[in-house]
């Protein structure tokens, strides 16, 4: 199990995998982070930027 802070600010999630951790996020954005949930400028090449990043983060801890 890994634990990782938020992107955004110092909340943890944790989880098995990659795919865990972000599952365990998601209600802390819609919650905390709506405003980036709800962006709409936000493009597929600004979610895929935001996975790869993420997914290294998980990686490496």
């Amino acid at each position: 199990m890994k634990t990782l802070k938020c992107d955004l600010c110092e909340i943890t999630a944790e989880g098995e995998t990659f795919e865990a951790w972000m599952k365990a996020l998601h209600p802390h954005y819609n919650e905390v982070h709506v405003e980036v949930m709800k962006n709409s400028s936000h493009t597929k090449e600004d979610m895929e930027k935001w996975m790869a990043e993420n997914k290294a983060r998980f990686d490496a801890a």
